[in-house]
């Protein structure tokens, strides 16, 4: 198919006559409206347009050739290359996969690069490649203002509306910005992905934000080809679907007519830009050559429908527009095109040649040296006086005990106070303060720029933090239950935490994401709102899992997750275990054991909680109990019965999920030299796994046994206590390791 569409190109310019006109598009025609494109921005962009296509073609060539390893190509959808003369290069892009005549138009705006070379660099996982360094294929450079996204689809969608969100408000709170106080966000799709629930949400949340006022200045760019892979888009659909929605100004354009797509995108641009309102510009494309270089076209369309499309080609249509007006004849035109065809080749030749990462070391370099990077973070200095009059008295190291809960409200006050870019947001964290009152009175404090409730839509609220990350913010959203974190998990996985890996650290993920969690509570519940699952988050790569289960490391620990956000760029989930929220005491009623005061901030030192460090409870040398979150607290009451039975136990507090705090954990263990583990989530998929896998890669030979939760759902009422880790179960475990 590639040879047909290069052929059917050079024939058809071959046959075409300098000057001659077709009806409506002639350079005299009295109904052709004046062009807002120069001639030499003509010239420009079918540069980018013929680039876009050759390297299309260079990536099946290195592909036979044993040499490449990316195929989905832009052919069809060079009209985008309008997109981007119509946009400054310093407005920030989050692109499409076939948004290869974007990438080359935006890099004819900005000295520095070799967009032809980096695109090849990218086929062939090369690691001079600028962005990933050799990791993924993608369009991204950061001096082009062009963020990168990993091909889930339309998952980035929600990234840009946080990035057109943060645009505005960075320069409301007076923060300094990577992108102008003017610059409007571009994100682009396909119109198969204009039907993920990512996508609608997405647009959903920028005309839920313009229908109240802020600013979101967005454009939307759906470059719909009519088909999804194999599955055709209903005729139409687009525009019924986007054309008459209010809240959201609608733009179309045909992206095979070069000047008219420059046009509207122009205007649209300008209209965003004017109004700070979200656009959606519906740029019609046909996609060319299939979906990727492996894809049987002929399996799903018939050969009629397939050339039919070739008279719609954006690189041909655009040479017959320079032909037929006189700026170039068709001998010129396959000169360019051939001379780029020499070009993008001879690159080609050179790229395939060149180191590809070779290592695991050099595989997972941005992850190491994030992780370095975090380990190291401590909180920041903050003025004292400045402190004091944020924060206002008394302050909460003078509070006297307080709550996990009122340890965590502190905490974020201080924090806002410490960064004046922090943010606070969610659902009901304002005005409400949060279903349990954690965050009541911080907007009061901080005000309602930093902390404000979002819609209901988890997936927004992510995007939401992940666009103002990369803006220079430092956003701590909440999810309001541990069960509403998989609703959205992929804002995590597929974008949160690929995007340091994917730009070689060049674009972070500063956040600190508040999940209230796991099981226990009293007199409400249920699954929805008592959830033990953490598997979803432990294996993903490059995140920090915070578990606080006492008031002081709960102030500590979201201390130190705000400073590696800030300082390293660390993505931090910090699970808020509910059951502890409100407790007050340890063993017996008004004891008051589970109260601990604010760590000191003048005392920086013995106040860090550093991420991958445990803490031990006791001295005990019979058995080492391992655990976190609710655990701790049952295993300490566990701990004194043992005590009274003549047996020494020490309590464990992992107090970190990822990094697990291994070397702690090995210390601890060999100290007493069995060990039990208790897990409040389940056996399967559970933090237990992680941590026997450790103990016996160290090499740990003593007895080891665990006790969790069952493999289930916790439902309703007490029926919830018969599937979740008990006291009496975690005592009957620990005589019995002890008493083998």
């Amino acid at each position: 198919m590639a040879e047909q569409i290069d052929d059917y190109f050079t024939s058809v310019v071959s046959g075409l006559v300098p000057g001659e006109s077709r009806p409506g598009v002639g350079p005299e025609d009295p109904v052709q409206p004046p062009s807002p494109l120069s001639v030499q921005g003509a010239l420009d962009l079918f540069d980018a347009q013929v680039g876009s296509r050759h390297l299309d073609l260079a990536a099946r060539w290195l592909r036979s050739r044993g040499k490449g390893f990316y195929t989905i190509g832009s052919s069809g959808h060079e009209g985008n290359a309008a997109v981007a003369a119509a946009l400054r290069p310093s407005d920030p892009a989050l692109l499409h996969y076939r948004s290869g005549g974007f990438f080359l138009a935006r890099a004819q705006q900005v000295d520095g690069s070799d967009p032809l070379r980096d695109v090849l660099l990218g086929l062939v996982a090369a690691t001079e490649e600028p962005i990933s360094g050799g990791r993924h294929k993608v369009f991204g450079r950061h001096d082009l203002n062009i963020i990168p996204q990993t091909s889930t689809i339309a998952s980035h969608l929600p990234r840009a509306v946080g990035v057109a969100f943060s645009i505005a408000r960075s320069e409301k709170l007076h923060v300094s910005s990577p992108w102008p106080a003017d610059a409007v966000a571009v994100c682009s799709f396909g119109d198969a992905s204009a039907n993920h629930s990512t996508a609608v949400g997405a647009i959903n949340t920028a005309v839920h934000a313009a229908y109240q006022g802020l600013p979101l200045p967005l454009l939307l760019v759906c470059e719909d080809n009519g088909i999804g892979i194999s599955t055709k888009t209903p005729k139409g659909w687009i525009a019924a679907n986007f054309g008459d929605r209010a809240g959201l100004e609608y733009f179309e354009a045909d992206g095979s007519d070069l000047p008219a797509a420059y046009a509207t995108a122009k205007d649209a641009a300008d209209w965003v830009r004017r109004h700070g309102k979200p656009a959606f510009l519906h740029l019609r494309t046909v996609r060319l050559m299939g979906h990727a270089g492996s894809d049987v076209e002929a399996a799903y369309r018939t050969s009629a429908e397939i050339t039919a499309d070739f008279d719609r080609d954006p690189v041909l249509c655009t040479a017959k527009l320079l032909t037929e007006r006189g700026h170039l004849s068709p001998t010129d035109i396959l000169d360019r095109y051939e001379n780029k065809r020499a070009e993008v080749l001879e690159l080609a030749e050179q790229v395939g040649e060149l180191p590809q990462l070779d290592s695991p070391a050099a595989v997972m370099k941005p992850l190491t040296d994030s992780a370095e990077q975090a380990a190291a973070a401590a909180p920041e200095r903050v003025d004292p006086d400045r402190r004091a009059q944020f924060v206002g008295s008394p302050l909460p190291e003078e509070e006297g005990p307080l709550t996990v809960a009122l340890a965590i409200n502190r905490a974020l006050l201080d924090v806002l106070a410490r960064y004046p870019e922090a943010l606070v947001f969610g659902e009901d964290v304002a005005r409400k303060g949060g279903v349990y009152g954690v965050t009541r009175g911080l907007m009061k404090k901080a005000g309602s720029a930093r902390v404000f409730d979002t819609l209901l839509d988890e997936q927004a609220i992510l995007g939401l933090a992940l666009g103002a990350g990369v803006s220079g913010l430092l956003p701590i959203p909440e999810i309001q239950y541990l069960a509403y974190l998989h609703n959205a998990a992929d804002q995590i996985r597929g974008e949160g935490a690929t995007l340091q890996f994917f730009s070689d650290r060049q674009y972070r993920n500063p956040m600190v994401v508040r999940v209230a969690g796991y099981g226990y509570q009293k007199g409400f519940g249920g699954h929805f709102h008592n959830d033990n699952a953490v598997a979803a988050l432990r294996d993903i790569p490059g995140i920090v899992v915070a578990s606080p289960a006492r008031p002081d490391d709960a102030a500590a620990m979201m201390h130190t997750c705000a400073a590696a956000a800030r300082t390293a760029g660390a993505l931090c989930v910090y699970l808020e275990p509910i059951a502890l929220y409100h407790t007050r005491d340890l063993h017996e009623d008004g004891d008051e054991r589970w109260l601990a005061a604010y760590p000191d901030p003048a005392k920086r030192t013995e106040n860090h909680v550093p991420i991958g460090s445990a803490r031990t409870y006791g001295d005990g040398t019979d058995l080492t109990i391992v655990t976190f979150g609710n655990g701790v607290h049952m295993s300490l009451r566990v701990a004194r019965r043992l005590e009274r039975a003549n047996i020494a136990a020490r309590v464990v507090d992992m107090r970190w999920l990822a990094p697990l705090p291994v070397h702690d954990i090995v210390r601890e263990a060999n100290a007493a030299g069995r060990v039990l583990i208790v897990d409040e989530t389940r056996k399967s998929g559970g933090v237990s796994e992680g941590v026997v896998t450790a103990l016996i890669d160290d090499g740990f030979t003593g007895p080891l046994a665990r006790v969790t939760s069952d493999d289930s759902f916790i439902p309703l009422g007490d029926a919830a206590l018969e599937v979740l880790l008990s006291e009496e179960t975690i005592e009957a475990a620990a005589v019995k390791l002890v008493s083998r």
